[in-house]
């Protein structure tokens, strides 16, 4: 059975008449003028393959995510060496316009079978095991597989319910504490819906540094000195660490689309040892709302942090109106991302909200009532070191490095990084350069 096929353009030698004259392993089903009729083609289920013949610059992973998820693999033809690397970054496999028409049609079956044999981490997210995989993996692991990590940075993910549990207080503290013990660490603001770790810093930011990055990334042009550039230096009087600060308005949100953000990820894992993300709160998979197109969601760049994190920290505030929010938005994360095992903490920890031996009376009613998921620490309130770090635009190793607050922080992420000690793939001459 023949792998049906749309193109788009035309090579010199007319390489689609020649793949249409094989009568081989694929068809031509339909010569498109442009990309945007080629997409509109695959998402009708004309296609499993889309061969660009012109216009390959065009191409971005948002575009490349959108034709996996409905199982479509793409190949471009061209003859720059740049654009080659370009389209392999994104998940585009790249072939020379002069390749031999058998040889192509072998390269597409491939390419397809690939697509077709890849588990997705979520119904829709074939891009990050199917497509990206193969280009962003430096240990070379196949698609569909967990590929190991061990040369590789660490993910950590900050996420909690509706409400102010204390997810970007938690995540920029712990950048700060991992700065401290000298990791090379990126902070990452991944909030769709009301980012804040720049105002937390007393940061000037205009930029929306994660969607520069996104940008670039889906463009397949963002390498370790566009990432510097755009990640911004954070200096206390223990380490530096960098910043990816959030975007600006709450309605840019389509600029932090899955596909793209996978490949910032990535990038960061060979750059830092440490990524910490303060993610948004909502777990909703709100393409079903979609009709008959794949349309951006809102909450797409929580779930991609979620899915590729190697620790979640999930945090909720210590009263009778935080714990029950953190028990059913526990339930919501293990539904929605099941990899995740999050690692519970109750912050704001106080007599006045629970009563006396506040731990004690807390692990007893989780144990009761809550999920089968264990309390893994307690963060005391301390809204006077709080208030004084928020005031300042500081962290609470600078205005507070007594503080029981600051002391939990810092026994949550230091002790476990430190047992598992990961290098970085980049040179130590490029970590000097993230710290600095």
């Amino acid at each position: 059975m023949s792998i049906p096929v749309v193109t788009v353009g035309d090579s010199r030698e007319d390489l689609v008449g020649r793949l249409e004259r094989l009568h081989g392993p694929v068809s031509v089903v339909r010569r498109c003028n442009e990309l945007a009729e080629l997409l509109a083609a695959c998402q009708g289920g004309l296609a499993r393959a889309a061969v660009v013949a012109d216009g390959s610059e065009e191409l971005t992973a948002s575009l490349v995510d959108r034709l996996s998820a409905v199982g479509v693999a793409v190949l471009a033809l061209t003859d720059n060496a740049e654009e080659k690397v370009r389209l392999r970054g994104i998940g585009v496999a790249a072939e020379a316009t002069g390749v031999d028409a058998a040889a192509l049609a072998d390269r597409i079956a491939g390419a397809v079978a690939l697509l077709a044999g890849a588990v997705p981490l979520r119904q829709g997210d074939a891009f990050s095991q199917a497509g990206a995989g193969p280009a962003l993996g430096p240990s070379g692991g196949t698609a569909g597989e967990r590929p190991d990590r061990s040369a590789e940075g660490q993910i950590i993910a900050v996420w909690g319910p509706a409400g102010s549990p204390g997810r970007t207080m938690l995540a920029a503290n712990m950048a700060a504490e991992l700065a401290a013990e000298n990791k090379s660490v990126l902070l990452v603001d991944a909030d769709s819906y009301g980012a804040s770790v720049a105002a937390m810093l007393g940061l000037l930011d205009e930029a929306a540094g994660l969607a520069q990055a996104c940008r670039l990334a889906d463009q397949g042009l963002l390498d370790a000195e566009a990432l510097l550039r755009i990640a911004v230096p954070v200096v206390t009087r223990t380490g530096t660490f960098r910043v990816l600060t959030g975007i600006t308005r709450a309605d840019r949100w389509t600029e932090l689309r899955a596909a793209a953000l996978t490949l910032v990820l990535a990038r960061a894992r060979q750059m830092v040892d440490v990524t910490v993300i303060d993610t948004g709160f909502c777990l909703e998979s709100d393409e079903e709302l979609s009709f008959d197109t794949m349309a951006p969601r809102r909450n797409a760049a929580t779930l991609r942090s979620l899915e590729l994190a190697d620790t979640v920290f999930a945090v909720g505030a210590a009263d009778s109106i935080g714990v029950p929010r953190l028990v059913r938005g526990l339930a919501e994360l293990e539904s929605a991302v099941p990899q995740a095992s999050p690692r519970v903490v109750l912050n704001k920890v106080r007599p006045s909200a629970v009563g006396r031996s506040p731990e004690r009376q807390l692990r007893d009613a989780w144990e009761r009532y809550g999920p089968a998921v264990p309390l893994s620490a307690f963060l005391p309130a301390d809204p006077v070191s709080s208030d004084a770090a928020l005031l300042s635009g500081s962290l609470l190793l600078e205005v507070a490095p007594d503080s029981p607050l600051r002391m939990g922080i810092a026994a949550l992420v230091c002790a476990p990084v430190q047992r598992n000690r990961r290098s970085s793939v980049f040179s130590s001459t490029a970590k000097r350069r993230l710290k600095g």
